[in-house]
């Protein structure tokens, strides 16, 4: 190694340790590092309310860093130049055989280690985040090396400043202008007098825009580079503004030509690279737990099945409102990377409709694209603003929109305290390619989206034992199936079987392996016989309804039941919920759970539709039974939901012993009788008939009136309310994906489940979700919030303290809980009854008789079957995801998306189910008490003086080595 170079890096080191210990020296080093953690730690717990914001990040740390690095690295620098300046031993520095570069990059280096230091006294703060909840260290890692490089930046700054300067002050005020300028270009103070063209550009150059896309959690490298670009161009500004003051004395000579020809070469390529590297989409990396900001393998999965061109066109205005402004580029760039990941079979544009007539009357006319008025306010003015924030997914003669409304969510604290993020913009745009996707599939060719070989078997008697209807169903049957085999490609076999041929063993087999019974058309009839058809490909089976006998009820059916083994096809959610009672004394629909916020989320990705299961029976189009809260429910609707489980279908529930009425006013529990107790049982799932208490709970919103001045005053306290059961770490089962992505969920008026395991030994039982250790049951129905005259919460422990089960999946072969028993659709005294009143109205002109009830009991399911049981009425319901929203400050929808997993996970679709999961405001804080809320506040500004305290006795102790070191070299 070259000497100069062992020279170079001694000489660095030696100035560098100089400044820190000249640093050090004075008092006022302490006091400033004092001061550092203290308005960090006042801006995080009281500027930005961490615990009232209620997330589990740091990211309210971070974003007064760039404002407060401006005051910190201007105050680092003011004195480094100036008193040099000032005191003359600038001169001895020019005098000096060594490079000005040592001494520039020796204090440059000397500041930034302060800087860490000051860096370093906030780390316990993350630590903090980190025990109290599910902190994501990726932003953290990020934000902590953004700060690095911002404060280099401002550093190098205001190293520049002060070398220009002899007076501290001067230096200060100068310095933190500059950054102020650099910092205050890239925010919506100066963007929103631009469109989104100059404003990207403005963002691009401002300091705090940049750092705020890498606190995300994304290291982008063109954001490191342009905070690296800042630090070079001023550090060499800094040598050359020294390097000329050696020139004053001895005139112009053409070396000093070529340093203002090098130096000027070295800033325009160190800034002139930006451009370069802004051009390059792919130099980042997502750091984020499950790498929310990066395009995933299920996205990438439905791009691979793109075989035509995809068109993703946004519609953004350039002027829009200053809180959707930020978003815009961010929605840019997610779609670019779709771009990229479609390797050319996906193509992006950027439009502003409204600089643009003729593409702003195709949005309004083909897409139903409006703009959306917005009011804006200056200090000057108020206005409205009419702007687009739209992107459009167009597959073929398929599309989908998207406003601002699906794609954003919004936390509001207050009044003036809006946080607005997008809220999972990957989800939302791989939903809408889903669904324009398979709209397109669906108009071809049915089999084009099944990779297996299907065959369709029909397990039907001789002819001579059917009923004459069932001879031309037959009939019927043959002539849709053969359709479907001439444009199968080979791909789909029809055959018909006699159980009752060669001695009954298919009859046996089929009883054995699907539970199905011969058939009869009344209780008093000795005649009997079969007509089954079931649809197999690979090791699913699935069992086709038998209608109304009809040609094209079956058509629709055998439809139906293909798409259930195709790729590309939404599918059914049959819904069962108890109609609002209008009723009620508890006020307008408060008896009966209302679940439109329900409905609404599950309709965005598929079919939902109200299921009547009074005639007996499940449509023949459902793929998944949904019940929630169901009600009183009959002989007739639960043979239906029995059988649905038997043909292998799923069901899941939502339900127990208790509902929940509530009004402004008033809240009860009462009884709920679902009809499913005993079916629950049979299957080994008993319901407990009482209440699970939990101290890790979520927030109760109560009103309360206050009166102040006397003025009354109604405001929103949140109250400790165990009924509010909040599940979360070893609560849900990482092992399962409908929760193991979830962070949280909030179960309200729960009821404990127990598991037979004898009657289960043969299945799967898989626990979903459970309460904590701590929590206890009650029978009672005084569930109203209660609290202390101290603020304490009246509900206590009693009894045995354990965690409950809550939530289940119960999987494979089931027995049906109407086996050994007569089907319920056939009842001999109203069948003889409705016979002879309906005799003559029942027949056509041929005299003939039409009506045909045909019913057996299908005793055994496949494997296929499950029950996913959740073990609360009220959890999906509107009011109480409202409250539990108002509780949070955004909209709850973690239940939601637990049951939407639950759905998709049966489905066995796994790609949107991935990505679900990924929104912003999802890593709540669990529940606490204000007195631990203060435990670990204060333990924070402990933890900062304690780490100023061990600085201080390191640096005491550093010096008294070094003069031990000195004086022992006096000596000798």
């Amino acid at each position: 190694m070259p000497r100069n170079h062992v020279d170079a890096n001694a000489t660095v080191k030696r100035i560098a340790l100089k400044e820190i210990t000249l640093f050090f020296a004075s008092p006022i080093a302490y006091l400033f590092l004092a001061s550092f953690a203290a308005i960090s730690l006042f801006v995080f717990f009281w500027g930005e309310s961490f615990f009232a914001r209620n997330i589990a990040d740091v990211r309210p740390l971070f974003e007064w860093m760039p404002v407060l690095l401006i005051f910190l690295s201007a105050t680092l620098t003011m004195r480094l130049w100036s008193d040099e300046r000032r005191s003359g031993t600038l001169e001895y520095v020019h005098t000096q055989a060594i490079p000005l570069w040592h001494f520039v990059l020796g204090k440059f280096l000397g500041c930034l280690v302060l800087l860490a230091i000051a860096l370093f006294i906030t780390l316990p703060l993350p630590i903090t985040v980190s025990l109290i909840g599910d902190l994501d260290w990726g932003p953290v890692v990020a934000g902590y090396t953004a700060t690095l490089f911002i404060g280099a930046a401002y550093l190098s700054i205001g190293l520049f400043v002060s070398s220009r300067s002899d007076n501290q002050i001067v230096s200060l005020i100068s310095a933190s202008a500059v950054c102020g300028v650099f910092y205050v270009l890239g925010t919506p103070l100066i963007t929103d007098f631009f469109g989104n063209t100059a404003g990207d550009w403005l963002r691009a150059i401002g300091t705090g825009s940049r750092f705020e896309a890498i606190t995300r959690g994304v290291l982008d490298i063109r954001d490191y580079y342009y905070y690296l670009s800042l630090i070079v161009a001023f550090l060499v500004l800094n040598i050359y503004s020294l390097e000329k003051e050696r020139w004053v004395k001895s005139g112009r000579r053409p070396l000093h030509r070529q340093w203002q020809a090098l130096t000027a070469l070295l800033v325009a390529n160190a800034v002139g690279a930006n451009l370069w590297l802004g051009q390059a989409d792919s130099l980042r990396i997502d750091v984020t737990d499950g790498n929310q900001y990066s395009i995933s393998e299920a996205t990438e999965n439905y791009l691979d099945q793109l075989q035509e061109p995809l068109l993703i066109r946004g519609y953004f205005s350039a002027k829009t409102h200053p809180l959707l402004a930020p978003l815009v580029p961010q929605m840019r760039d997610l779609i670019k990377e779709y771009e990229v990941s479609g390797k050319g079979r996906v193509r992006i544009e950027f439009i502003d409709p409204q600089s643009n007539p003729a593409l702003e009357e195709e949005a309004n006319q083909k897409y139903s694209i409006q703009p959306v008025p917005f009011q804006v306010a200056d200090r000057y003015q108020s206005s409205i603003v009419s702007s687009y924030f739209n992107v459009v997914v167009q597959y073929g003669d398929e599309h989908q929109v998207l406003g601002f409304r699906e794609l954003i969510e919004v936390k509001a604290r207050s009044e003036s305290d809006i946080d607005v993020q997008l809220r999972n913009p990957e989800h939302d745009l791989t939903r809408s390619i889903k669904k324009v996707l398979h709209a397109y599939q669906a108009g071809g060719n049915l089999f084009d989206t099944v990779k297996a070989e299907l065959s369709l078997t029909a397990y039907v008697s001789q002819a001579q034992k059917l009923p004459a209807q069932l001879v031309g169903f037959r009939q019927a049957i043959e002539e849709v199936a053969g359709d479907y085999v001439g444009r199968s490609s080979g791909r789909f076999k029809v055959s018909f079987i006699d159980p009752e041929d060669n001695g009954g063993q298919v009859a046996k087999q089929i009883a054995g392996d699907y539970g199905f019974q011969p058939m009869a058309t009344s209780l008093l009839s000795n005649e009997s016989f079969y007509f089954y058809v079931t649809l197999q490909g690979g090791d699913q089976v699935v069992q086709l309804p038998l209608g109304d006998f009809g040609k094209d009820e079956f058509k629709r059916n055998l439809e139906a039941g293909i798409k259930r083994f195709a790729a590309g096809f939404t599918k059914t959610v049959a819904l069962v919920a108890p109609k609002p009672d209008y009723s009620s004394h508890y006020g307008p629909g408060s008896a009966a759970a209302r679940f439109a916020t329900l409905e609404s989320f599950l309709s965005a990705e598929l079919n939902v539709v109200q299921e009547d299961l009074s005639d007996g029976s499940v449509s023949g189009v459902a793929d998944i039974l949904l019940l929630a809260a169901p009600k009183d429910l009959d002989d007739k609707q639960l043979f239906a939901v029995d059988q649905f489980l038997m043909k292998g279908g799923t069901v899941i529930a939502a339900t127990s012993p208790f509902s929940a009425n509530f009004s402004n006013r008033s809240l009860a529990i009462r009884k709920h009788n679902s009809g499913l107790d005993d079916w629950l049982k049979h299957h080994g799932i008993e319901q407990q008939a009482s209440l699970v208490l939990d101290p890790q709970n979520a927030a109760f919103p109560a009103p309360i009136t206050r009166n102040l001045g006397g003025f009354q005053v109604q405001e929103m306290r949140m109250l400790d309310y165990p009924y509010f059961t909040d599940i979360r770490g070893k609560g849900l089962n990482d092992d399962n994906l409908i929760t193991s992505e979830l962070p949280q969920l909030t179960m309200a008026w729960a009821s404990p489940v127990e598991i037979n395991e004898q009657k289960n030994s043969a299945r799967t039982i898989t626990p979903l979700l459970r309460s904590s250790s701590q929590s206890w049951l009650s029978s009672s129905t005084d569930v109203m919030p209660k609290m202390t005259r101290q603020g304490v919460s009246a509900f206590t422990p009693e009894g045995e303290q354990k965690s409950h089960l809550l939530g289940l999946v119960n999987a494979g072969r089931f027995d049906s809980y109407f086996a050994g028993k007569n089907s319920p659709l056939i009842d001999a005294e109203s069948k003889n009854e409705a016979a002879t009143q309906e005799e003559g109205a029942a027949q056509d002109d041929s005299g003939q008789d039409n009506t045909l009830d045909v019913s057996s009991v299908i005793e055994r399911s496949p494997d296929s079957a499950r029950i996913i049981l959740f073990s609360s009425n009220e959890f999906l319901n509107d009011q109480v995801l409202q409250m539990l929203g108002s509780a949070q400050q955004t909209s709850y929808v973690n239940s939601i998306q637990m049951l939407a997993n639950a759905i998709d996970w049966s489905l066995e679709d796994s790609g949107l189910l991935s990505i679900r999961s990924r929104g912003h405001f999802n890593r709540t804080l669990p529940p606490m008490e204000k007195d631990e809320q203060m435990f670990w506040e204060y333990l924070n500004y402990a933890l900062a003086a304690l780490a100023i305290i061990v600085i201080a006795v390191w640096e005491r102790r550093r010096r008294a080595m070094k003069h031990k070191r000195y004086f022992d070299l006096l000596a000798v």
